[in-house]
Order: structure tokens, then sequence, then C-alpha cells
């Protein structure tokens, strides 16, 4: 088993920022959370979601609506 990437702290509050801007359905302010995402935490994030069977488009859309 591979040892999976890691999520950066920073880019763990930017996706919570992109969560909860979603949730508040302020598409543009998620958007912008998520580009401030670093490569290899994005690399991780998506990881983590295909774990659970899903993706970030999915986890944004259930939180309120998809940027």
């Amino acid at each position: 088993m591979t040892t999976p990437a890691a999520i950066r702290p920073l880019a763990a509050v930017h996706l919570r920022e992109a969560l909860t801007a979603a949730a508040n359905g302020q598409g543009p302010a998620a958007l912008a959370a998520l580009m401030h995402i670093d490569p290899d935490s994005w690399t991780a994030i998506q990881q983590r979601a295909a774990v659970l069977g899903t993706g970030l488009t999915d986890l944004l859309a259930h939180t309120g609506g998809a940027p």
C-alpha cells in the first residue's frame, strides 16, 4: 500500500472555505478558495475523495451547490 499524499494545513483551510462558500451559495468564493490549493494537496484531496467514492465536484454539490 502506498502512502497517500499529504494535504497541507493551508490547503485544508482553503478547502473548508470552499465547502462553506458552496454551502452558502457563493460559487465565485468557492472557486477562488479552490484555486489557492497547491497541486500536491489537490492530488491528496482527490485521492481522499476517491476513497469515499466521490469527487470534489460531488462534495461541493452536497454542501449546497457547486461553484
